[in-house]
């Protein structure tokens, strides 16, 4: 079994895509303002451009978050899409970043964040996310860490990038090279954390469970849910960021943290919105709550860092 981490408590508030309820996601900007509101941790999720550089994007694809369509409109390919990897760095930085679009391009995705095409926001590499942070670090005195995704890594092998063994090689040159390093590196494909575990990466790791079995591929440790499935996991993981619904349903404990607790593993939730309360919830603050206390998750994914220290603040003073 890998090493498992000692419990953390209180739980960590991971700043999902930066503070992306308040600005577009993963701008420095959305990162800045997730530093301030008190994030134990801010999420960069890494794809690949044409040239190999490592550029810190949600999707493979680029038109849900900037301008792409507009300034490139003969570059779709078969499917509608324009593709990151299609891109150079040059070009890359040369789109503005908007508030996410719907699926159908017509509008906001959340109507009521930040107005979507306004703002001068761009596109920017995991190298200088990471010097940014590591900024925002040194002026402020605080020591938030780092949670990079790799972002469909099979498909980038096939368009020739190795992205597991890039990203490694850049959280190295930054001094993230072992456990203990305030990083945490996550993805959805367990045969992708297996490999670079064989291969020597000592950096906790966290495998990313979504809400059906189709979305996520093969399992090559069967199911994830299961006592078998977490304790196979834990040969490679020292935690499992599932989707939200795998711990709560209809306002109830499914007794999923318990028993990853069981197996040694720790539990970081994903995504908390306030516009996406699951079934079973009035507030966003008595869901947050739930997690923190009765639950006792170790740590959650949200868009609303601030929310989430706040609640923490109550869980704390709730004993």
């Amino acid at each position: 079994m890998t090493e498992q981490l000692a419990p953390r408590r209180p739980p960590v508030v991971i700043a999902h895509r930066g503070a992306s309820g308040y600005l577009p996601e993963h701008t420095l900007e959305a990162k800045a303002l997730a530093h301030g509101q008190g994030a134990d941790y801010l999420e960069q999720d890494v794809v690949a451009s044409r040239d190999g550089r490592l550029f810190v994007l949600h999707d493979i694809e680029l038109d849900r978050t900037t301008d792409v369509a507009e300034r490139h409109p003969e570059r779709c390919r078969a499917d509608g899409r324009w593709y990151a990897i299609d891109f150079d760095a040059r070009e890359l930085r040369a789109l503005r970043v908007t508030e996410r679009l719907a699926r159908d391009g017509t509008g906001a995705r959340y109507p009521e964040r930040f107005p979507v095409h306004t703002g001068n926001f761009r596109m920017h590499t995991l190298d200088e996310e990471l010097e940014f942070i590591r900024g925002l670090n040194r002026a402020t005195g605080r020591d938030v860490g780092i949670y990079p995704e790799l972002k469909s890594p099979a498909w980038h092998r096939a368009q020739g990038i190795d992205l597991g063994a890039e990203v490694l090689a850049c959280l190295e040159r930054f001094g993230y090279a072992r456990q203990g390093e305030r990083v945490w590196l996550q993805c959805f494909d367990p045969e992708e954390l297996r490999r670079l575990r064989d291969a020597g990466c000592r950096l906790p790791m966290v495998q990313l469970i979504a809400p059906l079995p189709e979305e996520q591929g093969q399992w090559p440790v069967g199911d994830p849910l299961s006592d078998a499935g977490l304790a196979a996991l834990a040969d490679t993981v020292q935690a499992v960021g599932p989707w939200l619904g795998h711990v709560l349903q209809d306002g109830q404990d499914t007794g999923f943290t318990a028993r990853a607790h069981a197996a040694g593993l720790e539990v970081h939730p994903w995504t908390l919105r306030r516009e996406e309360l699951p079934a079973g919830w009035a507030t966003f603050d008595g869901l947050l709550d739930a997690l923190f206390g009765r639950v006792g998750v170790d740590g959650v994914f949200t868009d609303f860092p601030d929310l989430a220290c706040a609640a923490r603040v109550r869980s704390v003073a709730a004993g």
